[in-house]
Parts: C-alpha cells; structure tokens; sequence
C-alpha cells in the first residue's frame, strides 16, 4: 500500500502544482509538508484508497474578506468539506487576538456552507485508527449513492450516534422514530448492536421484559482497547468494508 500511496502522492502534489500559478507552486512548496502528507498516508488513504476530489492549501476568505489557506478542501459534488491538522505547537504560541479569529473564521466558514473537520497531529501521527473512524462516521452521512454494502455500516453508526447523544437509554420507539422505520426492525437494529458489543438490553423493574438499552462503556468510562477492537471489527465485518486493524481509544468518553 505505501507503494501505491507514494505514487499517487507524487502524481496527485505535481498536478495541484503545474495546474497553478508559480506563486502556488511557491505556497504548496512552503506549507504544504509532513504533516498534511502523513494525513493522506495515515489517514485518508486507508479509508479511501485514492486522493479524488481533495485539493491542497485551499484558499477560502473569512468575513472581512481576508484569505486563510486551509490545509485541504475535500469538494465532491455540491458538499464542501474543509480539513486542519492542528499542531499543538502553533495552538501554545497563539496569541489570544489569533485564537479568537480562529474560530470566529471557522464559524463563518460553517456558516458559509461549509464542514470545517479539524484533526490534532498527535492523532494523525500515534492514533490514526480513532481519526479514520470519526471521519468515515462523519463523511458517510453525506455520501451520494450509498451502496449496499455500506448501507448496514450507516445504520449502525447512526445508532450509536443515536445513544451516544441521549441523555437517557434508548427504546425501540427512539429509532423507529429516528429511521422512520417499524417497531420490529427497530428491535432487530438494537439487538444487532447488542450483538456486536456496542449496547445492553436493560430490563424494568416492574417487568422482565427488554424495554431499554445503554452504550456500554468500559472501566472509568473509557472505552477498553481489547473490548473495542472486537466492537469494531464485528461492526465492519458485516460489510465489504476494510476492518478496522486497531482500536480507536476514546470513542465512548
């Protein structure tokens, strides 16, 4: 695979270069270095397999009209992602005045239509596996044409969504609502992802019967590594999607 990644790497910067300005050849020259190639190698190649539809140190302006250059832009079709990788050291030397405009640029930015999706380096570099399962679960909801084999992929991660932001067990009521689907499916979809780990039934106290269910959640509420790998892997064995090879730690803090 790296082979491959170095081939299409070398293809992909000499097109955004000789397709430009000699002044954005000097740019992506400049800024465009290590860490956004380990992005794309650590990350976004994995997932993917190809660079289609990213652009490097894209150019987008704030409200005053002053440029900012974000380190990629991922434009499939109408939908219109923007990616960061933050290094911690730029965030410790950041004024007060430049951290405020930071984030006053990227709510604008989301305002003006786009997805402003911002990776630490540390997570690029040691936990790639966590980046790359936050991402799919992000970009998968607003993928045109889903095939069939990532169609159960979706519905699950849209699942543990679901009870990741109830304050409260979630019923079989919750996803028929949700999926705007029938009571049995709803039953069938939370009894799957009892079987894959991710939640348990809970019963009543004035019955037996199984009206509830939680996220489970490992040992001082974090996720253990063993525990999760095998969530993961059963949850991307049921499609023809690439199984997770480690577990993304934190995913249930």
């Amino acid at each position: 695979m790296t082979g491959k990644f170095e081939l299409a790497y070398e293809v992909f910067l000499k097109s955004h270069m000789d397709s430009k300005s000699k002044d954005r050849e000097e740019l992506l020259s400049v800024n465009h270095g290590y860490e956004e190639m380990q992005f794309l190698k650590n990350v976004w190649w994995p997932l993917f397999g190809n660079l289609d539809h990213l652009y490097p140190e894209y150019e987008v302006r704030d409200w005053s009209g002053k440029g900012h250059f974000a380190d990629f832009a991922y434009l499939p079709g109408h939908l219109k992602f923007l990616i960061e990788i933050k290094d911690n050291a730029y965030e410790r030397v950041a004024n007060r005045e430049d951290y405020a405009d930071g984030l006053n640029r990227e709510l604008f930015l989301q305002a003006s239509g786009y997805r402003v999706i911002s990776l630490a380096y540390d997570d690029v570099e040691q936990r790639p596996e966590l980046c790359k399962y936050l991402l799919q679960m992000l970009l998968i909801r607003y993928q045109p044409g889903l095939h069939s084999t990532d169609r159960p992929l979706f519905a699950e991660m849209e699942m543990i969504r679901l009870a990741l932001n109830s304050p409260l067990p979630i019923c079989s009521q919750n996803v028929a609502e949700h999926f705007n689907t029938d009571h049995q499916t709803a039953i069938r979809m939370l009894q799957s992802l009892c079987q894959t780990g991710w939640l348990r039934p809970l019963c009543t106290k004035a019955s037996e019967g199984i009206h509830y269910y939680e996220m489970i959640r490992g040992k001082d509420e974090m996720m253990d590594e063993a525990v999760l790998n095998r969530r993961v892997e059963a949850l991307y064995t049921k499609t023809n999607l690439p199984v997770t090879q480690r577990a993304p730690e934190g995913i249930c803090n």
